[in-house]
């Protein structure tokens, strides 16, 4: 199957360059990755015992 890449959107793709420099959003951002990750793991962990 061949997949055919969206159109960029000139102004999302602006947004994410500032939010790439925000400190802030950066935290946050790689907070809730990992919290997300380490609720994923637990889940499993519980399914294998």
């Amino acid at each position: 199957m061949i997949r055919i890449a969206k159109q960029t959107d000139p102004k999302k793709l602006e947004e994410l360059k500032k939010k790439i420099n925000d400190e802030a959003y950066l935290s946050h951002a790689i907070q809730s990755l990992a919290i997300t990750l380490t609720k994923e793991l637990t889940q499993q962990r519980k399914g294998i015992q």
